[in-house]
């Protein structure tokens, strides 16, 4: 990753969504002292982009964890800052309101 450089707001969410990349979803998730993506992680972080990309807005919690089967507890020991300030940020989306 030489010099990866991405923009974003003021609560530390990308501005510029369809920059995102692999790599910038690894880059966020080590800031947030996360040393390694799962693929169980890969398949929140995949699922809430895809979400976004058809609906353009973050899946309500609810959907997240009927899709992949987990609990609310268990998506909070993937992502500790929980799934709009933890998945959403490092799925590269911009700030929730209301969902997720």
């Amino acid at each position: 990753m030489d010099n990866l450089i991405i923009e974003i707001d003021d609560s530390g969410y990308m501005t510029q969504p369809k920059t995102w990349t692999r790599e910038t979803a690894q880059m966020i998730a080590r800031y947030d002292g996360i040393e390694e993506l799962s693929d169980k992680h890969w398949e929140i972080l995949n699922l809430i982009r895809t979400h976004w990309q058809e609906h353009d807005r973050a899946p309500m919690i609810r959907t997240l964890c009927n899709s992949t089967g987990l609990t609310l507890r268990e998506i909070y020991k993937l992502f500790p800052r929980g799934p709009a300030r933890g998945a959403c940020r490092i799925a590269g989306l911009p700030k929730p309101e209301g969902c997720v």
